[in-house]
């Protein structure tokens, strides 16, 4: 059975997962984030639609400035924990940040608003929806098992002389290929979906990504890689392939190679 290349550098640096015990409890904590993220969706859009997609909004920004504390937090977090900072920096910051924004992310599939009319463009628009989160999906799954446990938990954060080096043709073609699988999905769902507000935010999304990327997590590689990141930041496109390299996008899809 395949699984998570470096999953055993995880169990080094996080205790709990050392055990089935405590695996399973990571576990349940990690997988109830999004069902209670996904309540508060379901509430709001019964009780106010009308400010849905403020909500969504909020509760996005929100989960990306909860993550953003993961890093902001680092040297802090070290000096009062040592060894134990990551493991309390992913259960405090990471996981509730990524669960809120994973649920934001899945309301856009059924978020109310405004419908788009009904016209000749409907079927292609369908169409490209059920592309899109093809695609992405794909693109995200093929993307988690090239990058790592390890690096998708940004274990390097806490620990750079651990961190991996990731052999794949797809950072030649995207610098962030998971994120580019999300967005892909956002975008789906937004067409599916059918109104407006979803399809707006799936719209929007390529710029949040972009904000949080120079805010936060390629500001951390810039200062981890220098000059060799900036130059590699200016050749290859974040989440949209350049035409000459659709092939080998394609290549990692089908093969993950």
């Amino acid at each position: 059975m395949k699984t998570f290349p470096a999953l055993e550098q995880m169990r080094a640096h996080i205790p709990d997962i050392r055990t089935r015990r405590g695996s399973l409890l990571v576990g349940l904590y990690v997988l109830t984030g999004l069902p209670l993220t996904t309540l508060v969706f379901i509430f709001l859009d019964a009780r106010w639609p009308e400010w849905t997609l403020a909500a969504q909004v909020a509760i996005i920004a929100a989960g990306f400035v909860w993550m953003a504390r993961f890093f902001w937090q680092r040297q802090a977090f070290k000096q009062k924990w040592g060894e134990l900072a990551y493991r309390n920096a992913v259960g405090l910051y990471a996981v509730p940040g990524l669960t809120m924004i994973l649920a934001a992310v899945a309301h856009i599939a059924y978020l109310p608003g405004p419908d788009i009319p009904f016209n000749w463009w409907t079927p292609g628009l369908v169409t490209l929806g059920w592309y899109f989160s093809y695609v992405g999906f794909v693109l995200w799954l093929r993307a988690i098992f090239t990058f790592g446990f390890d690096n998708l938990a940004m274990l390097y954060v806490y620990f750079p002389d651990e961190g991996r080096m990731v052999d794949s043709a797809i950072y030649g073609v995207l610098r962030h290929p998971v994120y580019a699988g999300v967005i892909r999905l956002g975008l789906g769902f937004g067409l599916l979906n059918g109104n407006w507000f979803a399809l707006a935010f799936g719209l929007f999304m390529p710029l949040g990504l972009t904000i949080w990327l120079r805010l936060v997590e390629e500001k951390e590689l810039l200062e981890r890689f220098g000059a060799g990141y900036a130059d590699y930041r200016k050749r290859v496109p974040a989440f949209w392939p350049r035409p000459r390299d659709w092939g080998r996008f394609w290549r990692f899809l089908i093969s993950g190679k």
